[in-house]
């Protein structure tokens, strides 16, 4: 059953669809063939319609983690609303896949001033959300409190800027195309070879909608291939990546709820 707004563009709902339904499981393939482990930020919607997906995604050792329930955006969202997404997203995460996850990232690329203390008082050990540091980094917490932990994303991997074009709204703005893909997979490839290079914290922002469509496909097939080129690389999930970033600066690991 669609509610009102849904029905009142199908479109847009038959887009965001195509991810859980047939652009995750080719992701899940590929991850397979290449062995490396991801995080997905899934908003709580999805787990509903899409619950064996999601089932999936946890039974082949992958992480799920919170991104609203249906997309909010969090920076139009008061506090006490923000909580009720929070607590709305994990009794789904709980009732249908038995797990309390412990990352967040907003739906909406931004937040309100508010958000980190909230996220934090209520068991989420990081965020993923924020875009300008190339380390873990924390934010301000009360002294002798656990800090959320922020790894941040970058613009530079975030699929939409490259491979996502709607007539309505216009995006990318100023764009009539989307980038040539050999353009693409060069592009990506090299920022991790200029991350790997330095030894820095190194991670996408990947929508099956758009990235995992057949043509696509080679474009993280070269990305992965790369990836795994280097025996000295830690590829894993974000929230262990949190773990050792708490555990390195003197915090106690243990998170979520």
């Amino acid at each position: 059953m669609l509610d009102g707004s849904l029905r009142q563009n199908l479109r847009y709902f038959s887009e965001g669809a195509y991810g859980p339904f047939r652009a995750v499981p080719r992701l899940l393939d590929l991850l397979a063939r290449y062995e490396l482990p991801a995080t997905f930020f899934i908003p709580t919607w999805v787990v509903e319609h899409w619950t064996d997906v999601c089932i999936r995604i946890l039974t082949e050792g992958h992480e799920v983690a919170y991104h609203g329930h249906r997309h909010e955006y969090f920076r139009d969202l008061e506090p006490a609303r923000q909580l009720e997404v929070m607590q709305q997203s994990r009794d789904v995460f709980k009732s249908r896949l038995g797990v309390a996850p412990q990352g967040f990232r907003t739906p909406s690329g931004d937040w309100t001033a508010e958000t980190p203390g909230l996220l934090r008082d209520f068991g989420i050990r990081y965020s993923s959300s924020m875009r300008g540091e190339d380390r873990p980094y924390f934010h301000p917490a009360p002294e002798g409190s656990v800090p959320l932990v922020e790894l941040a994303g970058r613009w530079d991997m975030d699929d939409y800027t490259s491979l996502a074009y709607f007539e309505d709204p216009p995006f990318p703005v100023g764009h009539d195309r989307i980038s040539e893909y050999r353009a693409v997979g060069g592009n990506w490839c090299a920022e991790f070879e200029g991350y790997h290079a330095e030894g820095l914290f190194w991670t996408t922002i990947l929508h099956p909608k758009v990235s995992c469509k057949p043509a696509r496909l080679p474009i993280l097939e070269r990305l992965f291939s790369t990836i795994r080129q280097h025996d000295d690389v830690w590829a894993t999930k974000l929230n262990e990546v949190a773990g050792w970033a708490l555990q390195r600066a003197g915090f106690a690991t243990a998170g979520g709820q």
